[in-house]
C-alpha cells in the first residue's frame, strides 16, 4: 500500500508556500511531477522535493516552471523571497542561532519575521510631488523586479503582490509574517521609487502602492495591530489622492470606518464612512454600498434603528441596481455574500439590542454563510459566528450551538482574530445565559484560537 502523500505546510517558510504554489499550478494544469519535470529539465523526485518545501527551487526553474505552466510568472516573482529567507536561516545557523535583524535607519515601516507585532514608524513626506521616501529591508536585499527606470513590470509587480495577499488573507486569514514581510518590502521599495517613475505612469504606480498598504492595513486589522493597521491605511489614503483615484479612496475610508466601528467608535466610523461617500459621480455603486453598510452599522450601536434600516436599504438599492462597465476588478470581492454578510452584520446589531425582530437579520446571514465559497473562508467564518450569536440572544440556544461549532470548522482553520472575538462573544453570552453545550463550545474555541 502507498503511503499517504504528506500534506503541504505553506505558511511555515516561503521555500514551502512557493512548493505548495507550484504544486496548485501543476495539479490546475493536469501534469504529473514526471511530465513537468521533462519540461523543465528536472527529475520527478526533484519536483517533489521542492513542492515539499524540502529543496528551494532555482531562480532559473522558477522561469521555466512559469512558461509551462503559464502562472503569469507569479514563481520567479516569489522565488527571490525565498532564497532570502533560505540564506537568513542559514546565516542565523552559522551565527549559533542568533537572530540578525536588519540595519534599518529612518524607516516609515521596519518588519521582522516573529509572531509578534513588529516595529513600525510612520514618516509622512509629502512634498515637491513626491510621496515620501523609506529605507529598504536589509535582509531581503534586491529590488525584485524594481529596475533603473520605473516601467510597466513594476506596477504589475506590485498589484500581484496585493493580488496574492489578498487571496491568502481571504483564505487564511492574517497569517504568514513570510508573506507580509515580502509584501512589506515591495511596497517599501513602491514609495521609496515613486518619485523617479515616469508621469505617465505615476498614477498607476501610486494607486498599485496604496491598493498594497491597503491590503497590508486590513491584515493588520485583522491581526488587532490596529496603529499599524492605522498607518497603512493612512498610505493608502494619501497614495488614492495623489493618483486621484477616488475608488481607492472610498475602499480605504471604508476600512478605515470599519476599523473605528470594531473599536467601538461608531461615530468616528460615521464619519469616515461619510466622508468616503464624497464625489458619488467617481465612485461606482458597489463602492458606495460598502460605505453604507458601515453607516448602518454606526448607526446600529449608536441605537439609530431608522438611519440605520435606512442605510441598509440605500446599500441593497445600489447592489441591485445596475454596476456599470468601470469598476476595478479588485471590486470584485463584494458580491452578494458579502453584501449580505455586511448588512446582516448592522441588522444583527440592531436585533440584539431589540430594535428589530431577528428575522431579518438571521436570512441575510445565512445567505452570505451559504453564499461563500471557500476562498472566502474568513468571511464565512464571521457571519456564521453573528448568526450563531444573534440565535443565542433571539431564538434556540441548541441551533445557536450547532451553527457555533459550523463557524468553528473554518475558524480552526483560518488565522483571524476577528473571526475568533466573534465566537468568544458567543461564549461569553453562552455562559451568562447557561446555555446547554457551553463548556463543549467553550473548549473547542480555546483550542482553535490557541493552535
Amino acid at each position: 500500500m502507498p503511503f499517504p502523500r504528506r500534506p503541504l505546510q505553506p505558511t511555515r517558510s516561503a521555500t514551502d508556500w512557493l512548493g505548495a504554489e507550484i504544486r496548485h499550478w501543476r495539479e490546475l494544469r493536469g501534469l504529473s511531477p514526471s511530465e513537468l519535470g521533462r519540461a523543465v529539465q528536472l527529475s520527478a523526485d526533484a519536483i517533489e522535493k521542492i513542492e515539499k518545501g524540502d529543496r528551494l527551487c532555482s531562480p532559473e526553474h522558477a522561469r521555466l516552471i512559469d512558461i509551462r505552466l503559464d502562472t503569469g510568472g507569479v514563481l520567479e516573482r516569489f522565488q527571490p523571497f525565498a532564497k532570502a529567507e533560505a540564506d537568513k536561516r542559514r546565516r542565523q545557523a552559522d551565527n549559533g542561532g542568533k537572530q540578525i535583524r536588519p540595519a534599518v535607519a529612518g524607516s516609515i515601516l521596519v518588519t521582522n519575521r516573529s509572531t509578534e507585532e513588529p516595529p513600525m514608524e510612520r514618516r509622512t513626506l509629502v512634498a515637491a510631488g513626491l510621496l515620501g521616501t523609506t529605507a529598504g529591508l536589509d535582509s531581503l536585499g534586491e529590488d525584485h523586479g524594481f529596475g533603473p527606470r520605473i516601467s510597466r513590470a513594476d506596477v504589475v509587480l506590485v498589484e500581484e503582490t496585493s493580488r496574492q495577499l489578498r487571496e491568502w488573507g481571504n483564505l487564511h486569514g492574517s497569517s504568514g509574517a513570510i508573506f507580509q514581510t515580502a509584501a512589506l518590502s515591495v511596497l517599501q521599495k513602491s514609495v521609496d521609487r515613486a518619485g523617479d517613475c515616469p508621469p505617465r505612469l505615476r498614477p498607476q504606480l501610486l494607486a498599485a502602492t496604496g491598493r498594497l498598504a491597503l491590503t497590508l492595513g486590513s491584515n493588520r486589522f485583522d491581526h488587532f495591530q490596529h496603529d499599524h493597521a492605522k498607518t497603512l491605511f493612512s498610505l493608502a489614503t494619501t497614495c488614492a489622492e495623489e493618483a486621484d483615484d477616488w475608488v481607492l479612496r472610498a475602499s480605504v475610508l471604508n476600512w478605515r470606518a470599519r476599523q473605528a466601528i470594531w473599536l467601538e467608535r461608531p461615530d468616528q466610523g460615521r464619519t469616515l464612512a461619510e466622508m468616503g461617500l464624497v464625489r458619488l459621480d467617481r465612485i461606482p455603486p458597489r463602492a458606495q454600498a460598502a460605505l453604507h453598510n458601515c453607516r448602518a452599522r454606526a448607526y446600529a450601536l449608536l441605537g439609530q434603528a431608522k438611519p440605520a434600516l435606512a442605510a441598509v436599504d440605500a446599500s441593497d438599492s445600489l447592489f441591485d441596481g445596475p454596476w456599470g462597465d468601470d469598476e476595478p476588478a479588485w471590486l470584485a470581492y463584494y458580491d452578494a455574500p458579502q453584501h449580505h454578510g455586511d448588512t446582516g452584520h448592522a441588522l444583527r446589531d440592531l436585533a440584539i439590542a431589540g430594535l428589530l425582530p431577528p428575522d431579518r437579520a438571521a436570512a441575510r446571514l445565512a445567505t452570505a454563510a451559504a453564499g461563500h465559497s471557500d476562498a472566502y473562508r474568513r468571511s464565512r467564518a464571521m457571519s456564521v459566528s453573528r448568526l450563531a450569536t444573534l440565535l443565542l440572544v433571539t431564538g434556540d440556544p441548541q441551533e445557536a450551538m450547532t451553527v457555533a461549532h459550523q463557524a468553528l470548522d473554518d475558524v480552526g482553520q483560518v488565522h483571524s482574530r476577528r473571526a475568533a472575538a466573534d465566537l468568544s462573544e458567543f461564549a461569553t453570552i453562552a455562559a451568562q445565559r447557561r446555555a446547554p453545550g457551553t463548556t463543549a463550545i467553550r473548549e473547542r474555541i480555546a483550542a482553535a484560537v490557541g493552535r
